[in-house]
């Protein structure tokens, strides 16, 4: 295992929460329901002796792609919308650039990209 894993022992269930929602690991068992509000950071959750990791892998999970290395902090798993192309619009009426050209301005200054900032500026008449 020391190859592998460790074995963690808390002291309490806030210390394991707390360390669960560090770790983010890609199966986690919890005893009830009352523990699932508390995880903000597992690929998938498995309540009580009954739900083991397999069921959901295979029958009753969404998949078996799910987040693993921590990457349950910023990422569930893999589900249909990863599969739905995703397109933003927007559009703007030159008031409404003009009431936040200020923002994108200082932001694409403060990321080097002065052309942005220009683009910005021409548009609302300030260039």
């Amino acid at each position: 295992m020391s190859a592998h894993g460790y074995a963690l022992v808390a002291v309490s269930r806030e210390q394991a929460l707390e360390w669960v929602n560090r770790i983010a690991p890609e199966h986690l068992t919890v005893d009830s329901e009352a523990e699932v509000p508390a995880v903000r950071s597992a690929g998938s959750i498995f309540v009580g002796n009954y739900s083991p990791q397999p069921a959901g892998d295979y029958a009753v999970g969404p998949n078996h792609v799910l987040p693993t290395a921590g990457a349950a902090r910023f990422r569930g798993g893999l589900s249909t919308a990863d599969f739905v192309k995703v397109i933003t619009v927007q559009k703007l009426l030159r008031e409404g650039l003009r009431e936040i050209a200020p923002v994108i301005t200082t932001l694409a200054e403060a990321e080097g990209l002065v052309a942005h900032a220009q683009a910005i500026r021409v548009r609302c008449g300030d260039a």
